[in-house]
């Protein structure tokens, strides 16, 4: 519950710049496509990094990567929120993602003290830290930049220097002494790639993390623009329609998180034990593809509680498809590289991250509906590689 809380605390940071980023910077004149560049910004530092922190989590421990890490994303957010330049916002994004780049040695925590039976609900754990900050950070950020634009970004500040506090005291070391750590790169290398894919489904793994997550991130980064557009339009100017179109896009996201807790806090042990790991992450995949092509066909009658009622199913196939996938990633692992095998899988789905938003922003300028319509050919075609997924003899 400790490694729960510490994840849930620098998650929540993340969740409440959500709300707000997106309308916070057009006001610097950027366009769509510069927005969603800037979320491209800060995945790309999880994508070169989240492997190089993962492997020294294999090699010095996992606690004083969290605390370093925690530390840097401390810094990333006050500088977004002391940022007057588009370009400051870009370092202070960067920053904020270096330090964020960490989830693979939080993953590594949750591996080091489960046993592979449990693995797919202590993943669970850290889906439902995913989704308490989805449910608490949109919804803080959303109140509080109805005030200001930059009091997320010094309350996100704050959590973290909290967060590094709380971890200081409280995180244990779970790396077992004397634990060997297998020879290899620190940063994310076709070498490394192949090294991992030599167990079995690895390589399977990782194409279903990056193709589900390049849909996933082309949804997510024009969500909130999509809601402005079609919710907010033209009938409203400067802080109020910032105010506006801030406040439902936090509805729909605390809609997400509120759901994959449920999911991946209370549901997912028993969902594993009945219908183990691979057919959860089938389903999970067939659940999102059907969520991102309902997005537009909701915008189209202007009905919002029925663009909401997609953020159910979202939350729902994503809910069930990350614990169930990171577990079996976990598990196909070389007990010796936990923590880097967990963050090359991170890295690549930082990788769909980048890729995802540096193209959504163009998409959606030619096109509202076009972004959902590409994430759902993206998450149907993830559906189908996970057919070639190999039976394990622990499901």
């Amino acid at each position: 519950m400790i490694a729960f809380f510490t994840i849930f605390l620098d998650l929540l940071g993340f969740g409440i710049m959500i709300p707000i980023q997106p309308f916070y910077v057009e006001n610097f004149g950027a366009s769509a496509t510069q927005v969603t560049l800037l979320g491209a910004s800060y995945s790309l530092m999880q994508f070169l990094f989240a492997p190089f922190w993962g492997r020294l989590s294999d090699r010095v421990g996992r606690r004083p990567i969290i605390l370093f890490s925690v530390a840097i994303s401390a810094i990333g957010h006050l500088v977004f929120g002391l940022a007057q330049t588009l370009a400051t916002l870009f370092v202070a994004r960067m920053l904020a993602g270096f330090g964020n780049a960490n989830l693979g040695t939080a993953q590594a925590v949750i591996s080091d003290v489960t046993k592979p039976e449990d693995r797919a609900k202590g993943m669970g754990l850290i889906g439902a830290a995913f989704g308490l900050g989805f449910i608490i950070g949109p919804a803080i950020g959303g109140i509080l930049g109805q005030y200001s634009p930059v009091w997320p970004a010094f309350f996100a500040a704050a959590l973290a220097l909290c967060n590094l506090a709380f971890a200081s005291f409280m995180l244990p070391e779970t790396l077992k002494k004397g634990a060997p750590a297998a020879p290899g790169r620190r940063l994310l290398s076709l070498a490394a790639l192949k090294h991992a894919a030599r167990r079995t489904n690895i390589a399977t793994l990782f194409t279903m993390t990056f193709v589900y997550t390049l849909g996933f991130a082309i949804m997510e980064q024009v969500i909130g623009l999509f809601i402005e557009k079609i919710w907010v339009g033209s009938q409203y100017d400067g802080p109020t329609r910032l105010q506006m179109a801030s406040q439902m896009t936090a509805v729909y996201l605390v809609v997400v998180g509120f759901t994959a807790v449920l999911i991946q806090g209370f549901m997912i042990g028993r969902l594993t034990k009945k219908f183990g790991e691979q057919l959860l992450a089938k389903s999970g995949l067939v659940l999102l593809t059907v969520a991102m092509i309902s997005i537009p066909l909701a915008g189209n009658t202007g009905i919002f509680p029925l663009m909401v009622a997609t953020a159910v199913i979202l939350a729902a196939g994503s809910g069930i498809f990350n614990p169930s996938n990171s577990s079996m990633v976990s598990r196909a692992a070389d007990p010796s590289e936990q923590g880097s095998t967990l963050g090359l899988n991170q890295s690549i789905a930082s990788l769909g991250r980048v890729l995802g938003p540096a193209s959504a922003g163009a998409i959606f300028e030619l096109n509202q509906s076009w972004p959902f319509y590409a994430a759902g050919s993206l998450t149907a075609l993830a559906a189908v590689i996970s057919m070639r997924l190999k039976p394990t003899a622990k499901g």
